[in-house]
C-alpha cells in the first residue's frame, strides 16, 4: 500500500508552517541546523510529512500539534 497524500492538507500545513518559522525569525537554513530537518521540502508541500516530524517543529516553535491545527478546516473526501 502506497503512502496517502491530501495535497489540500499538505498545503495548509506548509504554509502553517511557514508562517510559525517566520514569525519567529528564523531562517530555513538556521532551522536546519538546529534540526536537521529540511524545513523548504515541507513549506513547500513538496513531502508527505510525518507527525513525528511536525510534532518536532511544533517543539521548536515552542507549540503543540493542537494549537497548530487549530482553525484548520478539513474538506471532506466524497466515498
Amino acid at each position: 500500500m502506497g503512502q496517502i497524500q491530501n495535497k489540500d492538507l499538505l498545503h495548509k500545513v506548509a504554509r502553517r508552517v511557514k508562517t510559525l518559522r517566520e514569525k519567529h525569525g528564523v531562517t530555513q537554513e538556521v532551522f536546519y541546523f538546529d534540526t536537521n530537518i529540511h524545513i523548504g521540502r515541507i513549506e513547500t508541500a513538496r513531502v508527505n510529512i510525518t507527525i513525528s516530524t511536525l510534532d518536532a517543529i511544533c517543539q521548536y516553535f515552542g507549540t503543540n500539534l493542537e494549537e497548530f491545527f487549530r482553525g484548520f478546516e478539513i474538506a471532506e473526501k466524497d466515498e
